[in-house]
Order: C-alpha cells, then structure tokens, then sequence
C-alpha cells in the first residue's frame, strides 16, 4: 500500500511540472538569404556600411548571399556582399 502512495505521489508531482521549453530556440530571426551577418528580415533596406547607401540599416561585410538577393547588397553578383 505504501509504495502505491509513494507512485501515486510521484506521479501527480511530475504532472505538475511545468512542460520544457524546446531545446535551442533562437531568440534571433535573421534574414535566411545572408550567411556571415544577422539581417533583420522584414525591413525596408539595408546597405553596405561604408558605401552610398542611405539605410536606414547598415551591414559590414563580407556576407554571402545564399538567396535571393533582395537587399541588393552584392553589386558583382559574385555571391559575396559589401566586399
């Protein structure tokens, strides 16, 4: 009878636990089409720090461009961005 209670009360503590937070969930959301630099997806423009660009973001490069290039951001479309 007593290691039925003891079950019991394991059990009904391990129920009252909290679930747990999946494992390595990035805070960070960066724009999948950039390797190298973390670009904010989602905003206006970014450009090559150093360059003419007027922003309003700036990246320091060099940056691989994996994708889609939206950014503009390799001017020899090379791959390779802000070099």
């Amino acid at each position: 009878m007593r290691n039925v209670i003891l079950a019991s009360l394991a059990v009904a503590g391990l129920a009252a636990l909290p679930a747990a937070a999946p494992a390595a969930v990035s805070k960070r959301k960066c724009d999948t089409n950039y390797r190298g630099a973390c670009l904010k997806p989602n905003v206006s423009d970014y450009d090559c720090a150093g360059g003419s660009g007027n922003g309003p973001y700036y990246v320091r490069g060099p940056i691989r461009v994996v994708g889609r290039d939206h950014y503009r951001l390799d001017a020899d479309h090379d791959g390779i961005a802000c070099e």
